[in-house]
């Protein structure tokens, strides 16, 4: 296979551009010449921009945000929106660009997979939505499945399959190691076992923008999402969940620290505080709300630290509940309305996670749930480790462009 110096990253997806991100920046580290472009199919691309990664063609922001998987209604919505015109004339314009050579990573479901397709170059598939844990864990099926469940002998359907076994297909990459070897049996070549969602997450800020621990506090991270308007419906199912907590846990100090996406509006989320009855207290470094034990913090900026700071989330999010998980802490999760985090979302998500995901259907119910697990010393071991072995260490994007580097002949 001769050399490549040019690459195009389809991907479909918040979490997927992300993690495509991720590994984009490790392969321009080893390739500065390569010549890089993207081809987001949700979203606007703009994480792709900022690293002066140019887009292949338009992109458009659709109803369901990408989760028309989720809800058929979904789909209706996106229909109208303009989907049909837009994916025509995104292969279009993926032909066009396939007609100099190169070679095209796809990071996300069967789409962008069914894309690299299309446009007759080698490609390599990075499977980030689907793993044999959600039929299977290590000591067998998982009980209580639909009678549909797994009638392909996989998550990964024959036609996902055909597609990561073709000719052109390079490589495939999935989350973990039970999905590789299960994909290996079925007769995939090529396939390898890579998770970048636990890279990136080293605290970067100081830790003086989180306020202060109080000896024998209890530190919950809140993750409401990162899509609006469902993020906001969400924090008010969250509110009641902390009410709660604060309840079951008096007198015992709870820090609860809101990790908040950027693109969600904090003003409407302090508000909602305010009705909820928390009190604003007006400190450095930032403004903290407080009721009877429970005091509240918001950021935008201090994600990771967040999250390596916390006892436990409060979830109703996809990949940073998954990250919280890898951290090796419980992730107590309740359903919304969706689009994303509905009923079915978070079903799947507990058999995706195992045991580090406790799902509490009422709200109301989180303070009992969370103290019973938080009191069990076996139960939070078993927890640490699950999330390990699910979720993977960090440095897997680094890994993934090595593969991809040798695979697809990169050169640049």
């Amino acid at each position: 296979m001769d050399p490549l110096s040019r690459l195009l990253c389809i991907s479909n997806g918040h979490g997927e551009d992300a993690i495509a991100l991720r590994i984009l920046l490790e392969l321009r580290s080893r390739h500065p010449g390569l010549k890089l472009s993207a081809l987001p199919l949700v979203g606007e691309g703009t994480s792709f921009q900022k690293q002066q990664i140019p887009l292949m063609a338009a992109t458009k922001i659709l109803p369901s945000g990408g989760f028309i998987y989720m809800d058929s209604r979904q789909l209706a919505r996106d229909l109208k929106g303009g989907l049909v015109q837009l994916t025509l004339t995104q292969l279009q314009a993926l032909k066009s660009w396939a007609q100099a050579g190169g070679a095209v990573l796809a990071v996300g479901d069967m789409i962008p997979a069914a894309f690299a397709w299309w446009s007759g170059l080698s490609y390599a598939v990075v499977g980030t939505a689907k793993s044999a844990y959600y039929l299977r864990d290590d000591q067998g099926p998982l009980p209580d499945l639909p009678w549909y469940a797994g009638w392909a002998g996989s998550m990964y359907l024959p036609w996902e399959r055909w597609l990561m076994s073709h000719d052109r297909c390079r490589a495939a990459i999935v989350r973990d190691e039970l999905t590789r070897a299960e994909l290996q049996q079925l007769g995939v070549p090529q396939v390898f076992a890579g998770n970048p969602m636990m890279d990136g997450l080293t605290p970067t800020e100081p830790q003086a923008k989180l306020p202060p621990r109080e000896s024998q506090a209890l530190t919950v991270v809140l993750l409401p999402g990162s899509r609006s308007p469902e993020a906001y419906a969400n924090w008010q199912l969250i509110l009641t969940a902390m009410d709660s907590v604060v309840q079951h846990f008096a007198p015992r100090p709870v820090q609860f620290l809101g990790a908040i996406a950027p693109a969600i509006d904090l003003t409407q989320l302090q508000q909602a505080l305010v009705a909820a009855n928390w009190q604003t207290t007006s400190t450095q470094p930032a403004t903290t709300f407080t009721k009877a034990n429970g005091q509240v913090m918001l950021t935008q900026t201090a994600y990771a630290n967040c999250l390596h700071a916390a006892d436990a989330a409060i979830a109703m999010a996809g990949t940073a509940t998954e990250q919280v998980v890898g951290l090796g802490k419980p992730a107590f999760i309740t359903p919304g309305a969706g689009p994303q985090f509905n009923p079915t979302f978070a079903k799947l998500q507990t058999r995706l996670l195992g045991p580090s995901v406790i799902l509490v259907p009422h709200p109301e119910d989180m303070g009992p749930e969370m103290m019973s697990t938080l009191a069990n010393d076996d139960r939070l071991k078993h927890i640490r480790h699950n999330g390990l072995q699910r979720m993977g260490s960090p440095g897997a994007a680094a890994a993934i462009a090595q593969i991809l580097s040798s695979q697809l002949s990169l050169q640049g």
